[in-house]
């Protein structure tokens, strides 16, 4: 498949109003509560400690969060990143189709959407990458095997890195 084929089909998967996404439902909001297990989907939920040395401290503190995942009816897999508090702070996919970000992103994909449009408008193309001070998303793939991680820098909890969410 020639890669202007490939590069059209990820712009027009992410560019293209929630109408494209409606055979992938999923209700993760981030900065809101997990998403509520879709039919046909299977989820599982484990506890992660993160750990960060304390300033000017040999000691450190700790704060756990839940990493809840689901596979979609699809077989794609999406990582929800829960604080202790149960609001999504990060949110990961991989798979064979992209989940719908506009439900992924909630409130956030407006701010995607721009960042993507704005790239496209300077000339930038492959994958979609919004690095902003209030979201970071980062969606890549070709037809077949998509993944992304997708988190608000501000909401990750102490000892968490970007690199976490994957």
């Amino acid at each position: 498949m020639p890669s202007r084929f490939r590069r059209a089909v990820l712009h027009a998967s992410i560019a293209v109003p929630s109408s494209l996404f409606a055979v992938l439902p999923a209700y993760a909001v981030l900065g809101g509560s997990p998403m509520q297990t879709p039919s046909g989907a299977t989820a599982t939920t484990s506890s992660s400690v993160a750990r960060a040395a304390a300033t000017g401290s040999s000691t450190s503190s700790s704060s756990s969060y839940s990493v809840i995942e689901t596979t979609l009816e699809t077989g794609t897999v999406v990582r929800e990143y829960v604080t202790t508090s149960g609001t999504v702070f990060g949110i990961a996919w991989s798979g064979p189709q992209i989940p719908n970000l506009s439900d992924l992103l909630g409130g956030y994909f407006p701010q995607f959407a721009s960042g993507v449009a704005a790239s496209h408008t300077a000339g930038v193309r492959g994958p979609a990458s919004v690095e902003a001070s209030g979201l970071v998303v980062h969606s890549a793939g070709h037809m077949g095997s998509f993944f992304g991680q997708a988190y608000v820098p501000s909401a990750l909890p102490s000892g968490v890195s970007s690199s976490d969410i994957k």
